[in-house]
């Protein structure tokens, strides 16, 4: 095989790749920062994905791969490429603030949308609101997310029931826990 049938093939096997992982991937990065972001760290998480092609777990040689082999790995290049974001956008903000001797509030995002489900989430610890997240948003099994996160699979179900049973507790804010038209003590007997 000559290397511009290498390159060739190589090629083919990155664009079945991006087919398969560009939209779930920017889905999951619009979750988790501001929409003038997404597109950028989108962009270093498919350079990461072309530079190391050969690792990633589930792509064999067919034009298509399977996004369920492909997705969590892919998932975990993501978080990686975001935390990179993150730390670099905070590395910038920090210069800024020490230049104009200011701060600024953090921009709005999605939260203020969904408060009560991001004040939720905004109790657990960051490991725990990834777990959730990628369970509830992305769809992905326990053994998925294991892949995704670097934990075992049965540290993420262990994760899922502890969260679940934790936001069960949070439930509505206590202003709201009453619903309209219903009493307190409504269908229990007195006796």
């Amino acid at each position: 095989m000559t290397e511009q049938e290498m390159r060739r093939g190589r090629k083919a096997r990155f664009e079945g790749l991006a087919q398969v992982v560009a939209e779930p991937l920017h889905r999951y990065l619009l979750r988790r920062t501001s929409p003038d972001l997404v597109d950028d760290v989108l962009s270093d998480t498919m350079l990461v994905l072309w530079r190391r092609l050969d690792d990633v777990p589930g792509l064999g040689t067919a034009p298509a791969p399977d996004p369920d082999e492909v997705l969590p790995w892919c998932y975990g290049v993501a978080r990686g490429c975001l935390a990179n974001a993150h730390r670099a956008d905070g590395r910038r903000l920090r210069l800024l603030g020490r230049l104009i001797r200011t701060r600024q509030p953090p921009p709005a995002t999605a939260a203020d949308h969904f408060f009560d489900l991001h004040a939720a989430l905004d109790r657990l610890g960051e490991l725990d609101r990834e777990v959730v997240r990628l369970w509830a948003w992305e769809e992905l099994a326990p053994r998925q997310i294991a892949e995704a996160t670097g934990l075992t699979s049965k540290a993420v179900s262990l994760r899922l029931h502890r969260v679940k049973k934790k936001l069960a507790t949070l439930g509505p804010s206590r202003q709201n826990a009453n619903r309209a038209g219903h009493k307190p003590d409504e269908g229990r007997s007195s006796q």
